[in-house]
């Protein structure tokens, strides 16, 4: 995401929220805007790991 479509989106997210908002909660929805981007990029690109793989690395399933 460009810079500038960075800063729109920002500004729509914001417009969202309530009033009584925290600078802790806006930081959470920062986040997960950020976090939910990434990863569909990542998903885009092919770089994604199957929910089998994750849970043998974890010790779920052998």
């Amino acid at each position: 995401m460009q810079a500038e479509n960075i800063k729109q989106t920002a500004h729509a997210l914001i417009d969202q929220l309530p009033d009584n908002i925290t600078w802790d909660d806006l930081l959470y929805e920062f986040v997960v805007r950020k976090e939910i981007e990434q990863g569909l990029a990542d998903s885009k690109a092919g770089r994604t790991r199957s929910v089998d793989d994750v849970m043998k690395e974890f010790g779920f399933k052998e």
